[in-house]
């Protein structure tokens, strides 16, 4: 992914292709050093010659950021030059096919690669000041399958023999069959810290480990988070416990202060649900495409990574 230009685009009026916001997010972050997470990936030893991995994983967030499918990523990459120059594919260079694009997401679902490419984003991110660490506002948004859920009569809780990733939860007296998308909001700059993609099954409070960094002054969440050893766990940290409490056997009614506690904190916890009105309506995240657990985690990922992306350079001054 050098610099050097064909002959063809040394010719070309440099005005082609220009795309202002792709430009500002490439120059965002030092590619260079996401390249040694991307090691093991399709090495390439045997086959043809795979296209280089960092092109590949730029591609995928390409897609993220403009809600495209396999197929239309396919067409973008060959239609689009500014897309050619973010993954630094030349004009004369080929470009990857819809079967290569779904290979490599399946070679990059191993072992926490989309993962690690986020945390070191949000590392460089961080670096600039634009990670405040004030709170960590921690929520999480049910994700439909890409399946219609098992039939009632195969019973409630049943998996779907074509997508066995996705599970069953309630919310509010409904059921739902999918997946759950948990997130870790840095507070005031509502950049996404830490994200985590799981069956729907498991519940909110059982990935607040997860995403709680532990550098940040205060944690806030809403009553799914509440337990005794968090909130323990957070003061020994000496970080605040911005944690509702919920009502219980033992107290059937919230004492006012509690109320007036839960009311405060629902609101500095707000703005998380902007960010799950932004990935289901804008990025098109309201249903997976993949049947895999693992893909459709690499799919929300990447989403994670561009709206990173594309809020820090609202943030930044041009």
């Amino acid at each position: 992914m050098g610099d050097q230009r064909s002959m063809v685009e040394a010719l070309m009026d440099p005005r082609l292709g220009t795309n202002a916001r792709l430009s500002r997010i490439d120059g965002l972050i030092d590619w260079r050093r996401l390249a040694p997470l991307l090691s093991g990936v399709r090495n390439g030893e045997t086959g043809r010659p795979p296209y280089p991995a960092l092109s590949m994983l730029k591609a995928l967030y390409l897609q993220a950021l403009y809600d495209l499918s396999d197929p239309g990523l396919e067409e973008a990459l060959l239609d689009r030059l500014s897309f050619r120059r973010f993954c630094g594919l030349g004009v004369e260079a080929g470009t990857p096919d819809e079967t290569t694009i779904c290979r490599f997401r399946a070679a990059v679902s191993q072992g926490g690669v989309m993962e690690a490419c986020l945390a070191e984003i949000n590392r460089q991110l961080d670096a600039k000041g634009l990670m405040l660490k004030k709170g960590t506002l921690l929520d999480a948004s049910i994700v439909a399958a890409t399946h219609n859920p098992p039939r009632r009569e195969a019973g409630m809780g049943s998996a779907h023999p074509k997508e066995p990733g996705a599970d069953w939860t309630n919310k509010r007296g409904k059921s739902f069959f999918g997946y759950k998308m948990h997130v870790g909001v840095d507070e005031g700059s509502g950049l996404i810290r830490t994200a985590l993609f799981t069956p729907a099954r498991l519940l909110d409070g059982q990935a607040a480990e997860a995403l709680i960094c532990g550098d940040e002054a205060a944690v806030y969440a809403d009553r799914a988070y509440e337990s005794k050893r968090r909130r323990a766990a957070l003061k020994d940290a000496g970080i605040k416990d911005r944690i509702m409490h919920r009502r219980h056997k033992h107290m059937p009614v919230l004492p006012h202060w509690m109320a007036v506690r839960n009311r405060l904190i629902a609101k500095r916890r707000a703005p998380v649900e902007a960010i799950f009105s932004a990935m289901k309506r804008l990025y098109g995240k309201a249903r997976t495409r993949c049947h895999s657990l693992e893909r459709n985690a690499t799919d929300f990922i990447a989403f994670a990574t561009v709206y990173n992306l594309k809020r820090s350079i609202r943030l930044l001054p041009i």
